[in-house]
């Protein structure tokens, strides 16, 4: 039987940038928008707060855009501060390259298995399913998941008990499954 694990975000991740007030390099999203109109133009920013000294910083959505090329319900979003859009904005690899900004997902997300139920039996056939693009080692996944530490999960994977069609070193963000022998 397939269990189906989900790794879904709790909250937005931490922008990581320089701050020019304070030299922290950490900004939190608050999920709030400016946008500004200079006759047809539109540019449109996502307010991020350093998480030392609370100066307000921009990453730039939208940069001299013409106003019919914007979708209105895209707008009506902004000028709403949608917090769904920002998480959606963060997760956008453009956005991310044009405001040279990195996401740190440390404590934003979660787990979920689904109950403990699958941990007795000899062989367990697990899909892991990303709600966003959270990078994460397979084995924090697995260890949390399973109960084990993160050594005995190396250990099963170098003895051959735990395989996957996916590399289970390193970081994903992408759906993948795995069989756990016991």
């Amino acid at each position: 039987m397939l269990n189906t694990w989900v790794v879904a975000p709790t909250c937005l991740p931490l922008v990581l940038r320089r701050c020019h007030a304070c030299a922290s390099g950490r900004f939190r999203p608050n999920g709030k928008f400016r946008v500004n109109a200079n006759h047809k133009l539109l540019d449109a920013w996502l307010l991020v707060l350093c998480t030392a000294c609370g100066d307000t910083a921009k990453l730039s959505v939208l940069e001299r855009v013409h106003v019919r090329s914007v979708r209105p319900e895209l707008l009506d979003r902004m000028h709403d501060n949608d917090p769904g859009l920002a998480a959606e904005l963060l997760q956008d690899p453009v956005v991310r390259r044009r405001n040279h900004v990195a996401l740190d997902w440390d404590g934003a997300w979660r787990l979920d298995t689904g109950g403990s139920d699958h941990l007795d039996r000899e062989v367990i056939d697990v899909s892991v399913r990303f709600a966003a693009r959270i990078p994460v080692r397979p084995v924090r996944l697995i260890s949390e998941g399973c109960g084990l530490s993160r050594a005995e999960v190396e250990r099963l994977i170098t003895d051959g008990k735990l395989v996957s069609a996916v590399r289970l070193s390193g970081k994903l963000s992408g759906d993948f499954t795995f069989t756990l022998k016991r």
